[in-house]
């Protein structure tokens, strides 16, 4: 038998939601194919235009021209890890809701084959995100994100992750698809979200486990034995260095806000961007407004805003004035490790609605 997880199943949330004309809403929560194709098709010729970018950087290195072909190699890696980074859980995670595409096949199909791609595990990942949006940052329910949030520009892992490659942090997702191709389970918050008693998800996730493991090894001798080993580099791991845009994009999302309330404005964050890393980030930076109405898909969230702007938070634009407001918050929790930020909330004359967790969860992770 396994250990007992601290987490619990027993909270009974009522999360305010800003009023919405429903008529709105409807528009809002309509998918498109066309919107679905577009992203992943610029993301993956992206994910492809690098990697082929890096392997002509490598084919034409010689002894003559190394003082400049070497660092041409590295300034393409640098470009794929980060452009990379974007097509692992960024992606699966739009995927997951089932709301890029409105023909559900393709949401599941490109789900699998973004997380072959990056090493996700998407069989553990839905119903935990599910858990996520339904009790979002309340402690001993939500183990996906728990406040507060950590790191340390001390630490040199730190750094060689976000500007090259961790070779530990690889090691460690080697291993851990080793254990869960033999079945087994480690850390309280995986033990919760994939119990012993649910036989048939442990056995899908064990089968994912396999999948991933024995199809990257296959793909891994075919390169070596056709003479191209490099694409291990490029497609293998392509997905394992240069993490420094993702980093910036998404730790905002929930740092430094307060947990265990019922209001996704003060546990959720927003901020606005420029194009790329909108486009990158799959507008995930309107993080409020997705977890209050997470059955819209993501090229409709800045509709969303502007449609319930008047009773949100003010958002930072760019990354750099978001990561400002960020340190500050980080110094401050720092000097005193019980301190969260509130951000102002507008007296909104229009009040806002209600919706149980349970609401959440449906939206978030609908069935079928």
């Amino acid at each position: 038998m396994e250990p007992v997880t601290k987490f619990r199943s027993d909270a009974r949330i009522t999360w305010y939601r800003c009023k919405i004309d429903k008529q709105v809403l409807a528009s809002l929560t309509r998918k498109s194919d066309w919107q679905g194709f577009r992203q992943v098709i610029c993301q993956l010729g992206l994910f492809a235009a690098t990697a082929t970018l890096a392997c002509l950087a490598w084919a034409n290195i010689t002894v003559a021209n190394w003082y400049w072909s070497v660092p041409l190699l590295l300034v393409a890696l640098f470009l794929h890890g980060t452009f990379a980074q974007f097509t692992g859980l960024v992606a699966i995670h739009e995927l997951v809701h089932k709301t890029p595409f409105k023909t559900q096949f393709w949401n599941e199909f490109f789900l699998k084959l973004y997380s072959f791609i990056s090493w996700s595990d998407y069989i553990w990942f839905r119903p935990s995100h599910g858990k996520h949006h339904q009790l979002t940052v309340h402690k001993d329910y939500d183990g996906e994100v728990v406040l507060p949030q950590k790191f340390s520009f001390k630490d040199w892992q730190f750094w060689l992750g976000l500007l090259a490659w961790n070779p530990v942090s690889t090691w460690k997702l080697l291993k851990n698809y080793a254990r869960w191709a033999t079945g087994s389970i480690d850390g309280d918050w995986y033990r919760f979200i994939l119990p012993e008693a649910n036989t048939e998800l442990r056995r899908k996730h064990r089968q994912w486990a396999r999948l991933v493991l024995l199809g990257h090894t296959a793909l891994a001798a075919v390169f070596i034995l056709s003479g191209h080993w490099f694409f291990i580099v490029v497609f293998t791991f392509g997905t394992q260095y240069c993490g420094w845009l993702i980093f910036l994009c998404g730790s905002p999302q929930h740092f430094g806000l307060a947990p265990d309330v019922s209001d996704f404005r003060l546990c959720c964050r927003t901020y606005t961007c420029s194009w790329l890393p909108a486009f990158l980030y799959w507008n995930m930076q309107y993080h409020i407004e997705h977890h209050m109405f997470p059955a819209v898909p993501f090229y409709q969230l800045p509709k969303l805003r502007a449609a319930i702007r008047d009773d949100l938070p003010p958002a930072p634009h760019g990354l750099l004035a978001t990561w400002k407001h960020l340190l500050a918050i980080h110094r401050r929790q720092i000097a005193d490790p019980s301190y969260v930020y509130v951000p102002e909330l507008p007296q909104c004359a229009a009040g806002g609605q209600q919706a149980a967790d349970q609401i959440l969860l449906t939206e978030a992770v609908p069935a079928g």
